[in-house]
């Protein structure tokens, strides 16, 4: 299937495809592999969540941190995983194809995990927004909403939603966002470059798109009164608490009695937002956890090379 959706550029369908269809190829299709096929180092030493909340992965350009996403998922085991939009980027498919066997490979992970008894629920965004169309169906075990409420093991209620409603510029003045959009994957492009220099002088991952970004007055006041908004729609809705994505930035922190929630993204922080069996809300930062895992993975092939003696 994926073939033909590259041959038509067809990036609406695939952000479907991508949350229905089974993509299986070799060794993927074998649900009864006892070590999951994950390439996790024990399965006993997997991080167990009651939730985990993941948004703005943007599958499908050369920003995205697919290696380390993947990463974090063969080595995490939750109850409910939530996607909270811009899961595929159908912006930049539109303009330029870009997907490569690792972007397959998260997809194929998650819905194995739908398989495997994940409560899995797709919540699209502004990047994914064909999906919007297929609100309230499922497909391959995923659950496609506009927006959810989700229940904490300490009764805490939370409203989950994808947050580019919020965006004036996304709602407003959509060629504007676009405008933004080319200038940021520009940003995400020297990132990309940068942390491969990083890599061969041996210094680990860091974000010079989110640095830049965040130096900028005008992005701080922006975040300020997106996190604004969005508590204050969290308190429409009668909940405790809020989960959103869109801005890349994670955090969380309380705004007039609404606990504010933001897990970040898969292409600058490398962030997730998961919640323990208590009902307590952590970001994880994955990218120093992958960068060790690499570590320790180079030693022991360098330590297998060694004569024996």
């Amino acid at each position: 299937m994926l073939p033909a959706l590259a041959r038509r550029h067809d990036a609406e369908a695939l952000a479907v495809a991508g949350a229905s269809l089974p993509l299986t190829t070799g060794a993927d299709a074998r649900d009864d592999d006892p070590h999951d096929d994950d390439g996790s180092d024990n399965p006993k030493d997997k991080r167990r969540y009651r939730a985990i909340f993941l948004s703005d992965i943007h599958l499908g350009t050369r920003g995205c941190q697919a290696d380390i996403l993947l990463d974090f998922l063969k080595q995490t085991e939750s109850d409910y995983l939530y996607l909270v939009g811009d899961i595929i980027d159908g912006w930049r498919l539109r303009r330029s194809w870009y997907w490569v066997q690792s972007h397959n490979d998260v997809i194929q992970k998650v819905l194995r995990k739908a398989r495997k008894g994940t409560k899995v629920i797709y919540i699209p965004g502004n990047h994914d927004e064909a999906a919007r169309d297929y609100v309230d169906l499922h497909f391959g075990g995923v659950a496609v909403l506009m927006d959810a409420v989700h229940t904490g093991a300490d009764g805490r209620r939370w409203f989950v939603l994808h947050g580019d409603a919020f965006d004036g510029v996304v709602k407003y003045a959509k060629w504007l966002a676009h405008l933004g959009d080319w200038a940021y994957n520009i940003a995400l492009t020297l990132n990309t470059w940068f942390n491969r220099l990083r890599r061969v002088f041996g210094y680990p991952y860091w974000s010079l798109s989110a640095y830049l970004k965040h130096r900028v007055k005008n992005a701080v006041d922006y975040i300020s009164s997106f996190e604004t908004a969005v508590a204050e729609e969290a308190r429409r809705h009668h909940v405790e608490g809020v989960i959103c994505g869109h801005i890349h930035h994670a955090e969380i922190r309380e705004i007039d009695g609404i606990t504010y929630c933001n897990d970040g993204d898969w292409v600058e922080s490398c962030t997730a937002l998961v919640e323990h069996a208590d009902g307590r809300m952590e970001i994880l930062h994955w990218a120093p956890e992958f960068e060790k895992r690499q570590t320790r993975k180079q030693r022991g092939r360098a330590q297998s090379l060694l004569p024996a003696g």
